[in-house]
């Protein structure tokens, strides 16, 4: 049993997705196309979609791209892929919303930087934001961001600090600013007309132990939806490993309606790996289920034989590419688990756990392999078609289960 609970928050509704209001937590991505590429952009987004991102946000940073938009999500319900699409805005949103209303027409969702909407008049602009999507009924996020923050705000708070008897030390007043400047711009927000209920905040920071406290901060003032995300999480493990560390506690606590891993991606590399890991970390804390999980071993000097590593990968690719076909014509198949195990010694226990086990013979071990289906042993199978029959039997059980 689950230990997660859930903070009460206002549901959003963003294209059809609910956010907050007791809704499973919602994954995120982002594109990394030129979106005035409105083929390219339209095929990555359907690319996230696949790998299962309930929302994805495009870069409109130009008119070249917002005069894109419309195209890009023609395009996408031509091929049936449709999915939300979030705009994000920094400097000019206020004049390419207003100068091309196709764009903000097509849009699921408008997401504005409160410390980048202009200098003179950033209050005017980021009003004008709010007026547009008022006009057309568009929710919106209010993503502050350490690295682009108020610098107004942080001077005011900064200053009201050095007149305090025992001045906080400037991380804490910088974190304070940043939930300041998030609950101010929500209220700035439905003073020009928005609803309360088409308000999701966010106030990302790319320090684990930061962006930590200042959720819990921001959870405590507001009962808005909250987006998660580590900024700037970095490259490959790095980047997965700080994400996981940042968001999990979170969202043990009940934090979080949303969440976007941010990684950086290799050269050509894949985009979708963002998707897979925020759904990973969502399934190992048992909030949200999205696939089956395959259990297997790291491996001692009991299991010299690379057998079972090679098995665990070809289960676990196995299940990747049957899920498309699985989860339309099995629900509930996502809760599946599947043991692969490399010698006796928790091998035969992790596959009665499990829903489908196979324990495998480790060095010296009788060259047999157990099979355990809902904890009992059903079959031994041993000899070079292993894997296969073990692929047929899987199916079997996905079928008689699902």
């Amino acid at each position: 049993m689950s230990l997660w609970t859930r903070n009460e928050t206002v549901p959003v509704i963003v294209g059809g997705v609910t956010i907050g209001g007791g809704a499973p937590v919602v994954v995120q991505s982002m594109t990394n196309t030129d979106t005035a590429d409105a083929a390219g952009t339209a095929a990555q987004v359907a690319e996230l979609t696949r790998a299962g991102s309930e929302l994805v946000r495009v870069t409109v940073n130009n008119e070249a791209a917002a005069r894109s938009i419309p195209e890009v999500v023609a395009r996408l319900r031509d091929t049936g892929a449709y999915v939300p699409i979030i705009g994000d805005f920094h400097y000019n949103g206020h004049l390419l919303l207003t100068r091309h209303p196709e764009c903000a027409r097509e849009l699921a969702k408008y997401r504005i930087n409160p410390g980048n909407v202009g200098t003179k008049r950033r209050d005017a602009n980021f009003s004008e934001i709010v007026r547009v999507a008022a006009e057309y009924d568009k929710p919106i996020r209010i993503g502050v961001n350490w690295g682009s923050l108020d610098q107004r705000l942080l001077t005011e708070l900064m200053d009201a600090n050095s007149r305090r008897p025992e001045p906080r030390n400037a991380r804490e007043v910088l974190l304070e600013a940043m939930v300041e400047s998030a609950v101010r711009s929500a209220v700035l927000a439905e003073e020009t007309g928005l609803g309360h209920d088409r308000i999701v905040l966010s106030a990302k920071v790319s320090s684990v132990p930061d962006l930590i406290s200042v959720y819990r901060m921001l959870s405590e003032r507001s009962d808005l939806p909250l987006h998660l995300g580590l900024t700037e999480a970095g490259i490959g493990m790095k980047g997965i490993v700080a994400t996981t560390t940042a968001l999990s506690p979170l969202l043990m606590e009940g934090i979080g309606d949303t969440v976007r891993v941010s990684l950086t991606p290799r050269p050509g590399g894949d985009r979708t790996e963002e998707v897979r890991v925020a759904q990973q970390v969502l399934q190992s804390l048992g909030i949200r289920s999205f696939e089956p999980q395959v259990t297997s071993c790291p491996g001692c000097g009991r299991t010299t034989s690379t057998l079972f590593q090679d098995m665990a990968e070809d289960i676990t690719g196995y299940i990747r590419d049957k899920m498309p076909e699985w989860r339309t014509l099995h629900p509930g198949v996502e809760e599946l688990e599947v043991a692969v195990m490399g010698c006796v010694v928790n091998g035969p226990g992790e596959s009665r756990h499990a829903n489908l086990g196979i324990s495998l013979p480790g060095t010296a071990e009788d060259p047999k392999a157990p099979v355990y289906v809902d904890g009992q042993h059903v079959k031994t199978l041993q000899g070079e078609g292993l894997v296969e029959e073990f692929k047929r039997i899987l199916d079997d059980y996905v079928a008689r289960r699902y």
